[in-house]
């Protein structure tokens, strides 16, 4: 449970807590950031103090063990922040982004490991053979379980929004430059029209320019974390075909624009980004739930 308690506290502080304009700008906001840990962790810390060691030697279980993780998240996201300022702009900033983000991350999951051994006495062998257990015949109690489900709905919403985003980086240019749609039509003047009167009288320009807006931007990550809820559901309970309806309903939502290929190459990274991390988490959650 301690584990994650930890982990889940994390995550809430880092993707619930965080407003897209906190990571925007981190350091500009990085006193607020680390408060969120500060109270998602002391929480977190409090349970596991309360719980396992009734309230005793409070600077042992927990003011050390909160010092710890908070203080070793300030320097891990402050190196991230001068490894992500430090890369040149070119076409691969996002991939580059991306593993800045998961080292990040893994760096974070250390320290709450490293909490756990250090401060509450785990042994990494009792450790590594608990998770094995798990992905063999043992099943988590109802609290773990619960738990885990929490960690799961936010890996397959915000954590993999970034991901997901990072993989398919920014919408290609010519998608950016409008809002909505602009239709242009010409008329040839009148003058025009006698003295050539064989002449077609009329013609019309239409150009049709896609772009998402801040709303629709919205719109798109909350159909991208109910993909991917549902993509988790359905492979829990084994329904691996439905999926396929998933992908046909996007396809069909967006037919007209799939002429295009710059925009249909943006839609099918996206997509089965979207689904393999779906499938991803589905799989360990059927392993270690149902």
């Amino acid at each position: 449970m301690t584990v994650l308690l930890l982990l889940l506290a994390h995550l809430i502080a880092d993707f619930w807590l965080q407003t897209d304009k906190m990571v925007k700008h981190k350091i500009k906001h990085f006193k607020k950031h680390f408060l969120h840990h500060l109270f998602t962790t002391g929480i977190a810390l409090a349970i596991v103090w309360g719980y396992y060691y009734e309230f005793r030697n409070m600077v042992e279980y927990f003011i050390f063990p909160l010092l710890f993780i908070c203080v070793s998240h300030l320097f891990i996201d402050l190196l991230k922040i001068k490894l992500v300022d430090s890369i040149k702009r070119n076409t691969n900033d996002s991939l580059k982004k991306l593993g800045f983000f998961l080292f990040d991350q893994l760096l974070h999951i250390v320290m709450l490991l490293s909490t756990c051994i250090i401060f509450f006495h785990m042994e990494v062998v009792v450790m590594t053979t608990r998770i094995l257990e798990l992905f063999g015949t043992s099943k988590l109690d109802p609290l773990n379980a619960l738990l885990l489900l929490i960690i799961i709905f936010i890996l397959a919403t915000s954590v993999s929004g970034h991901i997901v985003k990072f993989i398919v980086g920014s919408l290609p240019s010519e998608f950016a430059n409008f809002e909505g749609e602009l239709t242009l039509k010409n008329q040839i003047i009148a003058a025009k029209e006698k003295a050539q009167p064989n002449m077609e009288n009329s013609f019309t320009e239409e150009y049709h320019y896609f772009t998402y807006t801040t709303p629709l931007r919205s719109r798109g990550n909350l159909i991208g974390y109910i993909e991917r809820l549902l993509v988790i559901l359905l492979t829990m309970i084994g329904a691996y075909p439905s999926i396929a309806f998933i992908i046909a309903a996007k396809s069909i939502a967006r037919f007209k624009q799939l002429d295009d290929r710059n925009w249909a190459e943006y839609f099918l990274l996206g997509t089965l980004s979207s689904i393999f991390l779906g499938l991803l988490l589905g799989l360990v959650a059927q392993r270690l739930i149902m």
